[in-house]
């Protein structure tokens, strides 16, 4: 957002103009770009009416960067903390994946959950006919439009939801409780869903702080 408070989208420069390429093509991929930390997809491009030969042309000059099959990069475009978390949610191309359980944590800053690779969630009966790569793990469920929200304009379920998905999946409960109440803290859950979480999901034993 610039000094008289309209909102600036950052379109890096581009030697197009020199190989004679559409500006609109260019123009039209900053738009999408410019939402999603520098990231698009062939499908998004089509979808606005694009050609998805400008996008391979684009990379075979370097203008854009391939990250995956389906997905490129604006290499041009600011680094940002979050963009690994949007790549991963492009990945899939075909469906987006929803980043759950303790990278929906590690996406919000709530507790000290580190993992070694994005966890995102696909709908149940979608299958994956590629190499999942190792920085990606894919989950499949049934997500309800209510289990998923948007944080910096990424995918990824609902706070409860996140709690529920780490306690499935055996996190361990210091980490939880940890969870829990810097998200409420955060205002992420009301004191009402974060007591209801923490009887649900921890231990009798360590469900207050000290117990442990």
């Amino acid at each position: 957002m610039d000094e008289t408070g309209h909102i600036v989208r950052f379109c890096p420069a581009s030697k197009e103009k020199a190989t004679g390429m559409p500006s609109k093509e260019y123009t039209r991929i900053c738009d999408l770009a410019a939402d999603q930390f520098g990231y698009v997809t062939t499908s998004q491009v089509r979808e606005r009416g694009g050609s998805t030969d400008a996008l391979r042309k684009m990379a075979k000059r370097g203008t854009l960067e391939r990250i995956s099959r389906g997905v490129y990069r604006l290499p041009t475009y600011p680094s940002s903390i979050f963009a690994e978390y949007m790549e991963a949610s492009l990945w899939p191309v075909s469906v987006r994946g929803v980043i759950s359980h303790q990278s929906s944590l590690a996406l919000r800053g709530l507790s000290d959950v580190s993992p070694s690779a994005i966890h995102i969630t696909v709908p149940a009966n979608h299958r994956i006919r590629r190499q999942i790569p190792r920085h990606i793990v894919v989950h499949h469920a049934k997500l309800s439009d209510t289990d998923i929200t948007h944080y910096e304009g990424i995918p990824t379920t609902i706070l409860r939801r996140t709690i529920e998905d780490c306690h499935r999946a055996h996190l361990g409960p210091d980490l939880l409780r940890q969870a829990i109440t810097a998200a409420q803290k955060e205002g992420f859950l009301d004191p009402g869903d974060a007591a209801d979480l923490i009887n649900r999901v921890l231990p009798e034993a360590i469900q207050q702080p000290g117990n442990e």
